[in-house]
């Protein structure tokens, strides 16, 4: 049985919205995936929350809702929290005194700033839950692959036309799918946390940016940009 709860993650007040919906209708859950992104095109956007819109979709509405939901999530004998990256995070650039890169915005690098992220708040997640003796949630990181949907097409620009040249030969929906429901379903993967998986294997997260002091950075300025306080 599928049920839908509606919101734009890239609204803080829609996620804030989604939570307490969903709150109201599950007693506890099982699994939370992670999954909305979108690489914009040359021109920085803000939300009309005032939120840089790269950083607001991929990075702030996942921390903020991965929030709301920890409750639902400590109420089931073993959760998992997966967050959807990409191996793009090996282009990330952060600026950590200009995170919604008013000073300096490109697509491109904001897109791999905001999957860097992903990485990083799953590691610093692994990390805090296992300091409070939070041990039956566990989280991870995984990219994809490169799948054939609409993601990217109004992008402009040359990653624009590169997966243009390269759709016949993409992952189908359904490929692209399967590192994600192997880490949220698997037996195998029970019990770890913090690691980040290609192609159903965990690998090295291969970027200086992933350190434990970057991760507490990230998610100081999370809290403080959400306006949530979370473990």
């Amino acid at each position: 049985r599928v049920s839908v709860v509606v919101a734009d993650l890239a609204l803080l007040a829609d996620v804030r919205r989604a939570g307490a919906d969903i709150h109201a209708r599950y007693p506890r859950l099982d699994g939370l995936i992670n999954n909305a992104g979108l690489l914009l095109g040359p021109r920085r956007t803000v939300t009309a929350e005032g939120n840089e819109a790269t950083l607001a979709t991929n990075h702030l509405g996942h921390f903020l809702l991965t929030s709301l939901l920890l409750d639902s999530l400590r109420r089931s004998p073993a959760a998992r929290v997966i967050n959807v990256a990409s191996t793009a995070y090996k282009m990330a650039r952060p600026d950590w005194d200009d995170l919604q890169a008013a000073r300096s915005y490109a697509a491109g690098r904001m897109y791999g700033n905001t999957k860097l992220y992903n990485i990083l708040f799953t590691q610093e997640l692994a990390r805090r839950l296992t300091a409070h003796g939070i041990s039956q949630i566990t989280t991870t990181s995984v990219h994809p692959g490169v799948v054939r949907t609409g993601f990217g097409r109004d992008s402009g620009g040359i990653f624009s036309l590169v997966l243009k040249l390269m759709r016949p030969f993409l992952l189908t929906p359904e490929q692209g799918a399967a590192t994600t429901l192997y880490v949220a379903t698997d037996p195998a993967v029970a019990g770890l946390s913090g690691q980040y998986f290609e192609k159903q294997k965990p690998v090295p997260v291969q970027s200086p940016f992933s350190t434990p002091e970057n991760g507490r950075r990230l998610w100081e300025l999370s809290e403080e940009l959400t306006g949530t306080t979370f473990l």
